[in-house]
């Protein structure tokens, strides 16, 4: 019983320590609180929950699915980061979730920083967005077409694509992000402050 005591006590502190290490190699991480019951299911990377706090994180999509897969075994996780840059485009006051096998993500995105992760001369401006759908009009050639066109980004067989609208273009597509251990099932946007302009992000996953 003494030993199952230490345990308890012991291995989740050992467990925040090492998630610490890990989440620490993209940025600056304030705390990591981990529950587990018994203690013992950590020594197989099990645990009831992991919340993550962090200052600044910076990492690729790809790097940002292979965090999530480590922790696959973890029940319920919270990863709170006040900013997050993912490649060229920086975010603000980012939140992801999981809870089983479902995933859940927001943060805010200035216009100007939305701007900035574009090549010179593109531009998109938000619509609407419904149903997992976020629709933009997209300004400079990213389709190929080198006029006005809107644009629609949805989630399409677990990846993040984008496509023009419109009879002679529908078919052409970018993939926005695509990961064999998580499969996208919709996106969302929302205008979050107009002075300056912000939006809300959001996309809703599932851990494969």
């Amino acid at each position: 019983m003494v030993v199952l005591a230490l345990a308890q006590v012991v291995l989740p502190r050992l467990a925040a320590s090492r998630i610490s290490s890990r989440v620490g190699r993209y940025g600056a991480v304030q705390s990591v609180s981990v529950s587990a019951w018994p203690a013992l299911k950590l020594l197989w990377a099990d645990a009831d929950s992991v919340h993550v706090r962090a200052k600044h994180l910076a990492m690729t999509p790809k790097q940002a699915a292979a965090l999530l897969w480590e922790g696959h075994g973890v029940t319920d996780t919270q990863l709170d980061a006040e900013s997050l840059s993912l490649e060229s485009l920086h975010l603000s006051d980012a939140r992801l979730e999981k809870h089983g096998s479902a995933l859940h993500a927001e943060a805010l995105a200035s216009e100007a920083d939305v701007r900035a992760a574009l090549p010179a001369g593109f531009g998109v401006r938000l619509l609407r967005s419904g149903g997992g759908q976020v629709e933009v009009q997209a300004t400079g050639a990213l389709f190929g077409v080198g006029a006005s066109v809107n644009a629609v980004a949805l989630a399409q067989e677990g990846k993040l694509i984008a496509h023009p609208l419109g009879f002679l273009v529908q078919a052409l597509h970018l993939t926005l992000f695509s990961d064999r251990h998580v499969y996208v099932e919709g996106v969302g946007a929302s205008v979050h402050g107009e002075h300056p302009l912000s939006y809300a992000l959001s996309m809703s996953a599932r851990l494969l």
